[in-house]
């Protein structure tokens, strides 16, 4: 076995090719075309808002006669003659879904003591993924692409958008203008920081063009959350009335490219040109019914998951993933009893903290129903109604107890979370299907798949920033000083892991790159550790139920598209299981990308680095020896939790 990873995935990546639409697939996005597939079927046949807007988008006629004139209300907001009057109309545009230079979303007050949410202030402002591109060396190719681009997608507009600028020069304007923001963004690694980005503040004592800023998104009063201080500071003194014809043509591009494929399709593929394909190195656009389902996911998604969920995720199913959930918590508990490394006082307080644990599945009992929402048909407008509401229901929350039951996830949604706020976990309808979770399948094949991403998603309350937040979700100390610090030396250890790590698709293409930073994705791979280590176990556990020990699991086969069906134990089929799911071909231009962006490693050093660590991973497989690429010595293993 050269490594876990390509063992089971590699003859799959060799022959697969990437549609081209796309920039990545795999296992995840094999559920995800399926889900796809379920709510497009679900918005053809609906008459109700979902089917509403998803016709709109889909009028393509209707959009090229309407040309480029529906961005006239936008854009007239920016015709004004102050810098603050024009950062009051930046806030009434973050309403209505263009994204102002400083964003906020609303949870409950982590350190307040309280459930009284509040808003959370956060960096904005870039047209590019992170600050990063703005002053490394690395990307100062994609910076100039992105100026041209810019430019292209600026001649598009009458030239009275422009005052009297050719679009070289107001991209020029724009860029400089974003590149000046951009030195005030805290980086990845402090932005997840949950200590450093909790700063308690109130409208009333920010900078006076911020809070104008804040007053036209409704935003006018009450406490709130700087989570990176000193870029409101920095953003505060860009603000200044020299600048207004500056934001002015900022504000210009930036409605024009939050709006491009709400316009004529010729408008859409331009935008993709950067973004899909310079980007992300994606060859085409994704088919445009697939770009209708996205918007109306986006905007009334909930809506659309009742249908979802009502057809596609029957109550058995949610019945059975609790069962699951609860061995893998028992698993967790088992696991912290037993750590070498830990106080007693503060394994107390994390058994506390796993017994508040809450897990959603499935869908939401009372999902949200977007009162007041009208759609009539008219596309742009109607994409503004919908971004107030979903904006204003988020301001209707601030001052109120939070709702711990909400759900931040649609039941069509592929994928996982844990929110530290509220320490619980959801796992949509549309993940909980094969490979991830079958009913058919035996344990092992399900507690290596949905069962370590379940026990990664818990491994969440105890990662490096997930540990900072006790079992009601506040900010609070409730380690031992010397936990804390053994904690450290454990998580700095698995960062050293990755520190540096290059993808195979980098190096096949010749791409220079730093890899991956073992700090940045720490808080990811912390949860994978955990989440591997704790599915064994509670596999191991639900065996010995039924009275069968771990060694004595009875063989089965395995297989998967393009790795030889065979026999296998029980154990193996769990670690086989494991690296199916992470299974993924990806264009070189979005790996490079996500290496910036993406707290996650690569799927191929999260398969393969985290089995490394697991002691059970040699037992499944006596042949990866000291000699093996696979092998880790037990000296260099961690194991956290």
């Amino acid at each position: 076995m050269k490594d876990l990873f390509h063992y089971v995935n590699g003859a799959w990546i060799e022959q697969h090719e990437i549609p081209a639409d796309r920039s990545i697939d795999g296992t995840f996005h094999a559920l995800r075309d399926r889900a796809e597939a379920d709510v497009h079927e679900l918005l053809e046949a609906n008459d109700g808002r979902p089917g509403k807007l998803y016709d709109a988008y889909m009028d393509v006629d209707a959009i090229e006669a309407a040309g480029m004139t529906p961005l006239d209300e936008d854009l007239d907001k920016l015709t004004v003659q102050n810098i603050e009057a024009l950062a009051t109309a930046l806030g009434e545009l973050d309403r209505l879904g263009v994204s102002a230079p400083l964003a906020f979303w609303v949870t409950r007050d982590s350190g307040g003591g309280s459930d009284i949410a509040v808003p959370y202030l956060v960096q904005s402002g870039l047209g590019l993924p992170d600050e990063a591109y703005y002053r490394e060396e690395s990307h100062a190719e994609t910076l100039q692409a992105y100026r041209t681009h810019v430019a292209e997608m600026l001649a598009l507009l009458d030239a009275s958008r422009l005052q009297g600028l050719r679009p070289e020069d107001a991209a020029e304007r724009i860029v400089n203008l974003e590149t000046e923001i951009a030195a005030g963004h805290w980086d990845v690694v402090q932005t997840r920081d949950a200590v450093k980005t909790y700063n308690p503040t109130s409208i009333e004592e920010l900078p006076a063009i911020i809070r104008r800023l804040l007053a036209g998104a409704g935003l006018d009063h009450g406490a709130a959350i700087a989570m990176m201080p000193s870029y409101i500071e920095h953003l505060a003194g860009l603000l200044r009335q020299e600048r207004l014809s500056d934001w002015q043509l900022w504000g210009t591009w930036h409605i024009l490219h939050a709006r491009a494929n709400l316009l004529p399709p010729a408008v859409g593929a331009k935008d993709f040109e950067f973004y899909g394909t310079r980007l992300a190195g994606t060859p085409q656009q994704r088919d445009r019914w697939k770009r209708a389902v996205s918007l109306c996911e986006s905007l009334i998604g909930h809506e659309v998951g009742v249908l979802f969920s009502q057809k596609h995720f029957p109550e058995s199913s949610k019945q059975e993933m609790l069962v699951l959930v609860d061995h893998l918590i028992e698993a967790y508990r088992e696991r912290i009893s037993n750590l070498s490394w830990m106080s007693e006082a503060t394994r107390q307080r994390a058994l506390e903290k796993l017994g508040t644990f809450k897990a959603k599945i499935g869908y939401p009992d009372n999902p949200r129903t977007y009162e007041g929402l009208v759609i009539k048909g008219d596309l742009m407008q109607d994409v503004r109604n919908a971004c107030a509401n979903l904006h204003d229901y988020e301001l209707a929350k601030i001052g109120n107890p939070d709702d711990r039951n909400e759900w931040l996830m649609t039941a069509q949604t592929v994928n996982a979370c844990y929110n530290p706020m509220v320490n619980d976990i959801t796992f949509p309808a549309a993940i909980l299907r094969p490979p991830f979770y079958d009913p058919q399948a035996d344990l092992a094949e399900n507690y290596g798949a949905i069962g370590a991403v379940i026990g990664h998603e818990i491994g969440h309350g105890f990662d490096d920033q997930g540990s900072r937040y006790d079992g009601q979700g506040n900010l609070n100390s409730w380690w031992e000083d010397s936990d804390r610090e053994a904690f450290t030396k454990l998580t700095d250890k698995l960062a050293k892991q990755f520190d540096g790590l290059v993808p195979t698709v980098l190096k096949e293409a010749g791409i220079e790159s730093k890899g991956v930073n073992g700090q940045f994705t720490l808080g990811e791979n912390i949860g994978d550790l955990g989440g591997l280590g704790i599915a064994v176990i509670a596999y191991r556990n639900h065996l010995a139920e039924q009275g069968i020990d771990l060694a004595d699991a009875p063989t089965a086969h395995f297989e998967a598209e393009g790795f030889p069906g065979d026999d296998f134990s029980g154990l193996q089929r769990l670690f086989l299981a494991w690296a199916r799911v992470w299974r993924c071909k990806v264009r070189p231009e979005l790996v490079a990308q996500l290496l910036a962006i993406d707290p996650h490693s690569p799927n191929e050093f999260r398969c393969n680095i985290i089995a490394q660590n697991i002691k059970e991973f040699y037992e499944a497989f006596p042949e990866v020896t000291e000699d093996s690429p696979m092998w880790l010595d037990p000296k260099d293993r961690v194991e956290i939790w």
